[in-house]
């Protein structure tokens, strides 16, 4: 072939070759085609050539199509014994039994964890006195679970992530610290207590009474911490465990207390009678972040907690209703969606420019069922004359517009509520009824009076409490508060100033959204599990102060010291203290975290050394209720941001696009993941479960559709590199077990490739003192060591910038498509007895090199099966670490650094694909002989000296010839370009059916045709120039274009082959 033909190849298409009577050459495939096409055929071989062998017609075709033996039937295999650990819990796995077939993720999960453990390999590691190492810290506190039960796959996500980080910034020499720990999670592990409580033994926390309760929730806390505190193991999670926290323990006691006493004091907390969110089904308030809101599109029946299964309520829709005016035959109407709440109205309101009401200004109307007189107010602000009838109920104590109305208006605040969730002595002839139950008789009282308009279908919104799923209700409450605002503008600010970094920018714009808008927080809960509040009320001797009125209320660590500022308040009387009942809020002691567990309100050596910490790591769900309290915290009680930088991660769901709860049943223990589970293993785990009988019943069918062959067993590793993978900036993402099992065939792939490499190494194997080249590597290892360095360089910059897909697709790549499909498989004869000793034994170093730090570089995401297997490689003289997991994470090299080689490379790599392609195209998949015409000498000496590594890639290659720029490719080969330089060519004569072939072509001829007279045909109707869209007519233009282009191609390919077919 000259170097003229080479450069002046024809247009064709590329997805079909063209056979080659001489010597034209088709244009280059582009490599997403090459690659595509290469894994459909690969898929299609054995088929193909069982299907080729039936209906061939030459010499050899035939003799290979001769009648086959019977296979016999396969037995079936045998099942593996069970793996027993036999290795001591802290003593280190012994590396000297043979390797494994296969992977198997119990066993290499064994006794790692408790070795890592016993060795300290999680302590943060300073200097000889203590001081951080030179290349910096980096401290993260774990976002404390529940102790409400186990942890679910949301919280193997912050596992793995956050894992990942520390791990790597350990490997790279910084002074980590990873602090673990729990949180007492006051309403929700109250709840579970109590469910556990009635379902067992029929009795309340109210039959034991405080303190026997409160015991019971220790013990359960005890059993479910444990149980975490071992899933975080089996997880892998690098914590510094002697620091191990929990949220009322002694050190975050008296941090909580430090900090209530301490705003109590500077006037940041205050004691007010104001309107909380009540459920009235576990009696406690909630903030409105704990609320959640059922979006109702219409007319809805609802069961409510503490009624009957059967007994609904309409939710969903607008009432009508009528005032009587006083001493007047004239009604005001009134819309409402609560109408049991009318029994608490105490103003009607009405805009002061509406014509329609002005006679009425200074009026009153009658309430129907209690004797009130209630005033028609005018109010520019609260009243919309467009909307509705233009005259608004006033509930004051119910509602939280109706309470800023009732506070400028200084209306009565009728509370209506007892805690129970029925209606007080204030409700008239309704006292004593369950709220709900009101809402249905006062309809039909009203109807009875007259007094019902109608009700229609209305959209809205009903605030539910997401544990128990009572229907809130405002109600007005004497509650301890936080000034918000004073705290929350420092906390604004140290972002906008870069001391606080949020990510991605989506969480940071929610930061000021809501901090610009945030309202008091109320910070008592009802409840007898948490920080009991260290406030105290004085009662004066012969006295009956409010409680409701802060100036009569002390705060302090223990009641000796609250009276000591007692008798300071109020020196010479006689009083007793009573402390409040109600616990703190979780949030309030959660927000403590990052400074309270290291040993604030001291100034202990571990506050000193590591606050502020680097990293807060967490769901963006929580970036209100957790993430800005405790940097409101942070900044009023330390002077500093709690961490530098907040990353929040996407939430993992369920199938349905669900977050994963407890509550609705769909929370998946990541250990079932890693062990594997039935079906019907995961139903009896919901019928153990607190679930409401229905709940479980909707949850079985749930996981029926989610996992109908149970979850497959994964492996930690596969787990945790798996949750890397995704997208974690997303606000959600779906777990697909499929997706776990299949990183576990890449744990496979790197047990069996690791197995082979060890078997290419030798026993006798000693790897250089370093990694330097030698200046006499092959092509093949200047290209991997080069790529190992890319490699290396991506993961750390996408760890760098929190990136945890392009880190694992970096590291995922590296091992997969470069090491394990090229350069192991490339090195193959190389590495025989029988080859160059010096090759041999440079290719060696290399893969030594590679294997060594490509597990080091995989580490961060699977720890136990990159420690099983590095502990099984022969070690550097260099290498100092007894563990992976203290060892040195890969940097770039500059000797690695090689642009020709990776060109040089990736042209044979291009060579080999299109080989391949070519092969399977024609189905000639055994003893294939190629040729490579070149237009250049260099090209044609490259590709010389890499043609046995030509060969080893391209299954059933039989051999591989490098014509120089003067030599012409022999007679009836098919070909494909590779570049402007280089073209692969197939011998096709005598090794395929042409007629079989030309068959295939005129099918696709056939089908070309069909597709394209169809377009035409649509182009033929009339007015189709301007009744159809420009865009439209151009894309059907461009598709008959390429449509005529491609069967121009497949006859142009038929008259090749019938010349081919000729000349033989």
């Amino acid at each position: 072939m000259s170097s003229d033909n080479a450069s002046q190849m024809p247009v064709h298409n590329p997805d079909q070759p063209i056979i080659a009577a001489a010597a034209d050459c088709p244009p280059e495939k582009s490599k997403n085609q090459d690659k595509n096409e290469a894994k459909r055929k690969a898929k299609m071989e054995k088929f193909l050539a069982k299907q080729a062998a039936g209906k061939a017609t030459t010499p050899d075709a035939a003799a290979a199509a001769a009648p086959k033996k019977e296979k016999e039937p396969k037995a079936a295999p045998k099942p593996k014994p069970a793996f027993v650990n036999t290795t001591p819990v802290g003593e280190k796995k012994d590396m000297t039994e043979p390797m494994a077939d296969s992977y198997n993720p119990v066993a290499v999960e064994s006794a790692w964890y408790s070795w890592w453990e016993t060795h300290d390999f999680f302590a943060p590691k300073t200097g000889p006195d203590g001081e951080i190492s030179s290349k910096g810290r980096f401290v993260m506190v774990a976002p404390p679970p529940n102790v409400t039960g186990k942890l679910h796959i949301g919280h193997a996500m912050f596992v793995a992530i956050q894992d990942s980080i520390v791990r790597w910034n350990r490997m790279r020499g910084i002074t980590t610290l990873f602090v673990p720990g729990c949180d007492h999670a006051g309403i929700s592990t109250q709840v579970v207590v109590e469910k556990q409580l009635w379902k067992n033994e029929k009795l309340t926390r109210h039959d034991l009474g405080r303190e026997a309760f409160v015991d019971r929730v220790w013990d359960y806390k005890n059993q479910y911490a444990g149980t975490i505190m071992n899933q975080f193991r089996r997880l892998g999670a690098s914590y510094d465990w002697p620091r191990e926290r929990f949220s009322l323990d002694d050190m975050l006691t008296r941090a909580t207390r430090e900090t209530f006493v301490r705003m109590f004091n500077d006037g940041i907390i205050y004691r007010s009678s104001r309107l909380v969110n009540w459920c009235h089904h576990m009696n406690t308030a909630l903030s409105s972040l704990e609320v959640e809101n059922l979006e109702l599109t219409g007319p809805t029946m609802l069961s409510i907690p503490g009624y009957p299964a059967e007994e609904k309520f309409e939710f969903g829709v607008m009432i009508h209703f009528a005032y009587q005016v006083e001493d007047s035959d004239e009604r005001i109407i009134i819309a409402t969606t609560r109408i049991e709440t009318m029994l608490g109205d105490t103003a009607i309101a009405i805009h002061p420019d509406d014509e329609r009401y002005k006679h009425l200004h200074g009026k009153f109307v009658r309430h129907p069922f209690v004797d009130r007189r209630i005033p028609i107010i005018t109010d520019a602000e609260c009243v919309d004359m467009e909307l509705g009838t233009g005259a608004v109920k006033m509930t004051p104590a119910h509602d939280y517009d109706d309470y800023d109305v009732g506070k400028r208006h200084n209306l009565e605040f009728i509370n209506l509520l007892n805690e129970d969730g029925t209606f007080n002595e204030n409700a008239g002839p309704y006292s004593g009824m369950l709220r709900f139950r009101v809402r249905k008789q006062i309809i039909e009282d009203l109807k009875a009076k007259g007094l019902y308009v109608d009700t229609v279908g209305h959209a809205m919104g009903v605030p539910r409490c997401p544990k128990s799923k009572d229907i809130i209700e405002p109600l007005m409450k004497p509650q301890w508060w936080v000034k918000s605002k004073q705290l929350a503008e420092p906390a604004m600010q140290a972002v906008r100033d870069g001391r606080l970094e949020i990510a991605p920018l989506t969480s940071e714009m929610d930061w000021f959204r809501w901090l610009e808008n945030i309202n008091d927080w109320c910070i008592s809960r009802q409840l007898w599990w948490g920080h009991r509040i260290p406030a105290y009320f004085v009662r004066i001797a012969g006295r009956s102060d409010d409680s409701c009125d802060g100036d009569y209320w002390v705060a302090g660590h223990t009641e000796a010291d609250a009276r000591k500022r007692a008798e300071e308040k109020f020196p010479g009387v006689e009083f007793e203290l009573e402390q409040d009942p109600d616990v703190l809020d979780t949030w309030f002691s959660s927000g403590l975290w990052p400074f309270a567990v290291l040993g604030w309100p001291e100034n202990t050596d571990d506050f000193i050394k590591y606050y502020p910490t680097s990293l807060l790591e967490t769901g963006w769900d929580i970036l209100f209720f957790w993430v800005a309290r405790m940097v409101m915290l942070g900044i009023y009680l330390t002077g500093e941001v709690p961490f530098r930088k907040v990353f929040c991660h996407g939430l993992v769901c369920d199938a349905q696009g669900r977050k994963m709860s407890k509550s609705l049943g769909n929370v998946i223990d990541p250990i079932d993941v890693i062990e594997g589970i039935r079906l019907e293993q995961l139903h009896a785990r919901l019928g153990s479960s607190n679930l409401d009988p229905r709940e479980i019943k909707k949850a079985k069918i749930d996981q029926s559709k989610d996992y109908p062959n149970g979850i497959p067993e994964c492996g930690t590793d596969a787990l945790r590199f798996t949750l890397c993978t995704y997208n974690s900036s997303r606000r959600d993402m779906t777990l697909n077990v499929v997706h776990v099992d299949g990183y576990r065939k890449f744990c496979n792939k790197l047990w069996n490739a690791t197995r082979f490499a060890l078997m290419k190494l030798g026993e006798d194997f000693v790897p250089s003192t370093d990694a330097a080249l030698t200046g006499h590597e092959s092509l093949a290892e200047r290209w991997i060591l080069h790529r190992l360095n890319v490699a290396a360089r991506n993961a750390s910059t996408a760890l760098t910038d929190m990136n945890f897909m392009a880190a694992t697709t970096a590291v995922h790549s590296f091992w997969l498509y470069e090491l394990c499909d090229v350069y192991i498989e490339y090195i193959k004869p190389i590495t025989t007895p029988d080859t160059d000793a010096a090759a041999r034994h440079s290719a060696q170093q290399t893969l030594f090199t590679c294997l060594d730090q490509g597990l080091k570089l995989l580490h961060p995401f699977m720890p136990f099966v990159t420690e099983e297997l590095w502990q099984r490689l022969p070690r550097r003289a260099s290498e100092t670490s007894i563990s992976i997991s203290v060892s040195a994470y890969p940097e770039p090299r500059s000797d690695y650094e090689n642009s020709q080689a990776e060109s040089e490379f990736e042209l044979i790599m291009s060579i080999t694909k299109a080989g391949r392609s070519l092969t399977a195209d024609y189905n000639v998949l055994s003893k294939s002989i190629l040729f490579i015409s070149n237009a250049s000498n260099a090209s044609h000496a490259l590709v010389s000296a890499q043609s046995d590594g030509i060969v080893t890639l391209i299954k059933g290659c039989q051999s591989v010839t490098s014509l120089t720029p003067e030599e012409s490719v022999p007679a009836g080969c098919a070909l494909v370009p590779v570049s402007d330089e280089v073209a692969i060519h197939l011998l096709v004569r005598g090794q395929v059916d042409i007629d079989q072939e030309i068959g295939k072509i005129e099918k696709k001829v056939a089908k070309a045709t069909g597709l394209k007279d169809g377009l035409v045909a649509k182009t033929k109707v009339p007015n189709y120039e301007t009744n159809v869209p420009e865009e439209v007519r151009e894309t059907n233009a461009s598709k008959i274009g390429d449509y005529e282009a491609e069967i121009n191609v497949l006859r142009k390919a038929i008259e090749t082959f019938l010349t081919l077919k000729g000349s033989s």
